[in-house]
């Protein structure tokens, strides 16, 4: 499923690198139209996440009421997400779609030659023996990556080979070399440059999104007190507020940990994409919740 998304893609970063003629800035258009395409679901996803804001109040009341009686509970549980035409599943659709994503994508630039040059694995594995043959050391995970770097040996030993002119892309990004791994090349500080970058915009994506609900809770909660929506246990107000500021405050560490991980095994052309995406995505989710908030005002008067 992974490499037939890959594929797709592939066929749109060919389409945008012949028009740029370089692999940096057609990732960065490659990204922009991701988002763009995505922005719908985006919208959605905030909006979701403002309603269960405001629903995990009225929960709470629920749970505190009938916390004696599970069926009677869940029972109104479910009545609640009816009549607020929500589903208790409303994330996951969005986080399938991320995954996928994410996958397709590093399948993608791991594997350029095939997902957007289009050559066949015979020929791949054809100029993976020569290389070998020769003496030179070729990845096992990124193979190709290795072909598009010894692009000039292969096309004296091809001379023929249109499909070795394909090997020729323009990886070169603002003095940076995107074919790179991190992990292959500890000495060049030039590898870290991306990888950092991405770290810190994630970061910033982190804390920001858990600012935001943070507010969103806090608002709930006053207007849960002031008897909006009816009374629940203050210390149990005050315990689940703890336990859910806990999580995000360790969510915001883990994620950019594992990112660590990733963006230093991988080309430097996926943490490309990662950044950029990461860079977008601060910019939708504050225009994203300013349009939410007019949206909101307006209904409210």
């Amino acid at each position: 499923m992974f490499q037939f998304f890959a594929g797709i893609f592939g066929y749109l970063l060919a389409i945008l690198y012949n028009i740029v003629n370089n692999y940096g800035f057609a990732i960065i258009l490659f990204t922009v139209i991701i988002k763009l395409l995505l922005l719908p679901l985006s919208i959605k996803q905030q909006r979701t996440v403002q309603k269960t804001s405001k629903l995990q109040e009225k929960l709470k009341v629920i749970q505190f009421k009938y916390k004696n009686d599970p069926e009677k509970m869940n029972q109104e549980m479910m009545n609640l997400y009816k009549t607020e035409k929500m589903s208790p599943f409303s994330g996951c659709l969005t986080g399938i779609v991320q995954i996928i994503l994410l996958l397709s994508i590093f399948y993608l630039v791991r594997s350029p030659i095939t997902y957007m040059e289009k050559i066949s694995s015979e020929d791949i594995n054809k100029y993976v023996t020569q290389l070998q043959e020769e003496g030179k050391e070729v990845s096992r995970v990124y193979p190709e990556i290795d072909l598009i770097r010894e692009y000039n040996w292969l096309k004296e030993k091809n001379p023929e080979d249109a499909n070795v002119d394909k090997l020729n892309i323009q990886m070169n990004f603002l003095g940076l070399d995107l074919s790179k791994v991190p992990q292959q090349n500890m000495t060049d500080y030039t590898v870290y440059i991306i990888p950092v970058l991405y770290i810190l915009s994630s970061f910033i994506s982190i804390r920001m999104t858990t600012a935001m609900q943070q507010k969103q809770m806090e608002k709930n909660q006053k207007k849960l007190i002031d008897g909006e929506s009816g009374k629940t246990e203050e210390p149990k107000e005050d315990n689940e507020m703890d336990a859910i500021m806990q999580t995000n405050k360790m969510m915001s560490w883990m994620m950019p940990i594992m990112s660590i991980s990733i963006a230093f095994v991988a080309p430097l052309g996926l943490a490309m994409y990662w950044l950029v995406s990461n860079i977008l995505m601060i910019l939708e989710r504050l225009i994203i919740e300013i349009f939410l908030k007019k949206e909101e005002a307006s209904e409210e008067e």
